[in-house]
């Protein structure tokens, strides 16, 4: 279970099933969980909601993770870590060209997945 805190995650993936697998994966280990199909949606969640950690696609449309998280970084801040989720090979370098703190290859299964995010929110 999760700390009484409750960290915010924003998964942001323009493929319903892996946005809808993950929201359910991490809902149901007490994570407070949102969603947004684009960069730009996601810019309008962390507006409201403030996530403790971002789970991001690299290929969406209207706005792409590479915009997404430049413009980010450019409002007031703080800032919640960045996780790179792609199913692209170079998953490292893609993670680098946003300087991101983490990335985790498609497909993943879930045990990497809650991994991954409990490290991140540890201290949220």
């Amino acid at each position: 279970m999760v700390s009484m805190a409750q960290p915010r995650i924003l998964v942001v993936d323009d493929d319903t099933s892996i946005r809808s697998f993950v929201e359910m994966a991490l809902d149901s280990v007490g994570y407070v969980v949102s969603t947004a199909g684009n960069g730009a949606q996601a810019l309008e969640v962390t507006d409201q909601v403030h996530p403790d950690l971002i789970l991001l696609d690299m290929r969406m449309p209207v706005m792409d993770g590479w915009t997404f998280a430049r413009t980010y970084r450019q409002q007031a801040g703080p800032h919640a870590p960045i996780v790179v989720i792609t199913a692209a090979t170079d998953a490292g370098e893609r993670a680098a060209e946003i300087q991101a703190d983490g990335y985790l290859g498609k497909p993943f299964d879930l045990d990497e997945l809650l991994g991954l995010v409990s490290r991140y929110t540890a201290h949220a």
